[in-house]
């Protein structure tokens, strides 16, 4: 039964990248938790989101923040401080899942499989190529595709793009190497994987920010369509990031399947997502839908179990 007069600050915006990401997401979430009876504030975070929230005085903090400051630690320290309890995962698994050079080392500590890769100054790759082509570099904390570069078998350079002036994403990045293969991911609920969904993206070469959110930018196949042997592997691992990283609330982990050579292929972890966007057609809501969740459903189970010391 909702508490009519429990208090949901929506918390949206940012300056981040993913301003946009997060706008939707955060009016979504705060229609939906309208239409379930809550009482919400919509907050449009700035540097002063402290004073927002101590005039607002909220029960529980929304955090449909992405991106840098909204899902690095840095506003579920703010909220700490206050003691606003707050969703999604605390201070240090945001901030261990937002660096995709921490997060790739804690996962295959935990036996999780991951690339090949290393990290380095975006001006060192110049001249000569940091691995061996195909390999992809991305920054090393940005969310939504961000600044992800491919770099195709058979080129003589590494991508200019990297060391333009033009360039947004921050020196240090990581150096990949390329997973061919298919696109999947995998949510998790409290303890629970929701199940997994194959994402193909129309007209794009991968996932990237107009495939995840352009309209016809990508289908997505729920539940994915692989063999019984591969989505329990994308489950268990899933899972076991989400433990092993200290994750609390929905995450996400992405993945790549090469099954070109054999049906049990390689599956590559990528990231986990603490994140995930949350409007009613995004990758979550929809996995949710088919665990039997309505969009109202989750949100409902997310404030319910929003806490502080995450």
């Amino acid at each position: 039964m909702v508490s009519r007069d429990k208090h949901v600050a929506v918390l949206m915006g940012g300056f981040s990248s993913e301003r946009p990401v997060s706008l939707m997401s955060g009016n979504a979430c705060a229609d939906e938790l309208e239409r379930f009876g809550y009482r919400v504030t919509r907050i449009d975070v700035t540097h002063d989101i402290a004073s927002q929230l101590a005039e607002v005085k909220p029960d529980v903090a929304f955090n449909a923040l992405h991106g840098p400051y909204g899902e690095d630690g840095t506003i579920q320290g703010v909220l700490e401080f206050m003691q606003i309890p707050y969703t999604h995962s605390g201070v240090l698994a945001t901030a261990v899942a937002m660096d995709k050079e921490l997060s790739k080392r804690l996962a295959k500590t935990h036996g999780i499989t991951v690339a090949e890769s290393k990290v380095m100054n975006r001006f060192d790759i110049t001249s000569a190529h940091p691995m061996q082509p195909p390999y992809v570099v991305k920054p090393v904390a940005e969310g939504s595709s961000f600044g992800v570069v491919i770099v195709k078998e058979g080129q003589s350079h590494p991508p200019q793009v990297i060391t333009s002036a033009d360039w947004k994403y921050g020196d240090r990045v990581m150096v990949e190497r390329y997973i061919h293969g298919r696109e999947f991911t995998c949510a998790v609920m409290g303890d629970v994987a929701l199940g997994v969904t194959e994402i193909i993206p129309q007209g794009q070469e991968f996932y990237d920010f107009d495939a995840k959110y352009a309209a016809g930018g990508s289908n997505h196949e729920c539940p994915a369509k692989i063999s019984p042997f591969v989505y329990q592997k994308i489950t268990n691992m899933a899972l076991k990031a989400h433990k092993a990283f200290g994750c609390r609330g929905v995450t996400r982990s992405d993945f790549r399947y090469d099954d070109r050579f054999s049906e049990e292929g390689e599956v590559i972890w990528l990231e986990i997502n603490t994140q995930p966007g949350m409007t009613a057609t995004s990758l979550v809501p929809e996995l949710a839908a088919y665990a039997g969740h309505s969009f109202g459903e989750l949100l409902h189970w997310m404030v319910e179990d929003a806490s502080c010391s995450r």
